[in-house]
C-alpha cells in the first residue's frame, strides 16, 4: 500500500492559493481514480483506491500546511505503510513557475510542510512533487504570496500544473520514480 499526501490549507479561503496546489494535485488524482477524498481519518480526508494494480490512500492533511507531519506520520502508522512508500504533492516557491520536480528524499528545503512532514516520521526517504509557484516579480513576503489566490491570468498555467504533477505521480506508479524524475524534472515549456 502507498500513501500520497497533497498537501494544503482546509478552508475555502485557502483554495486556489500557491500553498494548496498539493491539495488541487491529489484532488486530480482522485478524480482520475473516479473517487472522492471526504472520508475523515487521522487528522486527514481520505479516500481508498488502487493505482496500476496498487492499493492507495490518498490524503489531504487537515492540520493546516506547518503541522502536515502529524496527519501524515498517522495515517503512515495506522496502515503499517513505511516512508518509502510515501509521496508528498506540495508546492515550491523556488522553483519557476509551472516547473515541477520529483525528488525521491532529501531535506525540506525551507517548506514547512515537508519539515513537519520528516520530523514526524524520523526520515527524508519519501518522493515528493513539487510544484513551481515563483513568482515573475521581487516579493517581500513569501507567506503572504503563497497564501495570496491566484490571478486570474495563471489559473490555466495552474491547471495544466496539477495536471503533469497528477500524471507524473502515474508513471512513478507504472515505471519508477527516476522515470518520472527524467520525464518531468525539466523547465517548463513557455
Amino acid at each position: 500500500m502507498k500513501l500520497i499526501a497533497g498537501l494544503g490549507n482546509p478552508g475555502y479561503e485557502y483554495y486556489l492559493t500557491p500553498h494548496n496546489l498539493g491539495f488541487m494535485a491529489v484532488d486530480r488524482i482522485a478524480e482520475i481514480c473516479g473517487v472522492e477524498i471526504s472520508r475523515p481519518e487521522g487528522q486527514a480526508l481520505i479516500a481508498r483506491t488502487r493505482i496500476d494494480h496498487t492499493d492507495v490512500i490518498l490524503a489531504k492533511p487537515q492540520t493546516y500546511m506547518n503541522l502536515s507531519g502529524l496527519a501524515v506520520g498517522r495515517l503512515l502508522e495506522r496502515h503499517q505503510i513505511q516512508s518509502d512508500d510515501l509521496i508528498v504533492l506540495l508546492d515550491e516557491v523556488d522553483l519557476p513557475f509551472g516547473m515541477i520536480r520529483i525528488r525521491d528524499h532529501g531535506s525540506a528545503g525551507g517548506h514547512n510542510g515537508l519539515k513537519s512532514i520528516i520530523g514526524a516520521i524520523r526520515s527524508d526517504r519519501f518522493v515528493r512533487v513539487r510544484m513551481g509557484v515563483k513568482p515573475d516579480h521581487p516579493i517581500s513576503d513569501r507567506a503572504d504570496y503563497v497564501l495570496r489566490r491566484f490571478r486570474n491570468a495563471d489559473l490555466e498555467a495552474v491547471a495544466e500544473m496539477v495536471d503533469r504533477a497528477a500524471e507524473a505521480v502515474g508513471v512513478i506508479f507504472r515505471e519508477n520514480v527516476q522515470t518520472a524524475m527524467n520525464q518531468y524534472n525539466r523547465r517548463a515549456s513557455s
